[in-house]
């Protein structure tokens, strides 16, 4: 009868990891709605988990559960706040999930190094920044409907709420630093595994 490979061995325990890393991270952001509503609003690794999600993840589960996870956590939040569990957000926030998971898709089969994960988590962030406060100046007419409007969309918000630049700052830190961490614990894997084999 033949062996499990440690090759198939190391490949379980990679999935694992991305799989627990994920899914911290990204219902991360629902625990801390309860926890620390006023510390750093927005910080969470939203981006980042759709992006290494894709990347690391074998197969179509890289496609399937960061969308999935995503989504879920859209609609506790939307739960929390007392919104339908499917939102008109959607309409904004799924197509910058699926943007972020095509980068994460593209830089699948490269030796995995931290710039490129980083690079593709910032424009994924930006994207998704832009985007979302976009549609949030198009649905509320509390924003002038013209260039000016759109601007203070972007950078100010609207009054009595934290400057919106300030959600696009504590989005960014989470992103990035979510996918250090994560490309830094996946480089790790393989070298821990090559030593533990050396050893026996």
């Amino acid at each position: 009868m033949p062996m499990p490979s440690h090759s198939s061995s190391l490949f379980s325990r990679s999935t694992l990891l991305a799989c627990v890393l994920l899914l911290s991270g990204i219902f991360f952001r629902v625990l801390r709605v309860d926890l620390a509503p006023e510390v750093l609003p927005n910080f969470s690794p939203l981006m980042a988990a759709a992006l290494c999600g894709a990347l690391f993840l074998p197969g179509f589960m890289g496609l399937v559960i960061p969308l999935v996870a995503l989504l879920i956590s859209d609609a506790l939040l939307n739960l929390h706040y007392g919104e339908p569990l499917v939102s008109k957000q959607l309409l904004w926030t799924l197509p910058c999930y699926l943007f972020a998971i095509g980068i994460g898709w593209m830089l699948r089969g490269r030796r995995i190094a931290c710039l490129p994960a980083l690079a593709g988590t910032l424009v994924a962030s930006l994207i998704f920044y832009i985007v979302t406060n976009t549609g949030c100046w198009m649905g509320q007419s509390a924003y002038p409907q013209d260039w000016a409007g759109w601007i203070q969309a972007l950078t100010v918000g609207l009054p009595g709420y934290p400057p919106t630049w300030s959600f696009l700052r504590n989005s960014l830190i989470g992103d990035l630093l979510f996918t250090a961490v994560f490309v830094m614990l996946e480089q790790q894997s393989p070298a821990m595994q090559r030593n533990s084999v050396a050893v026996s």
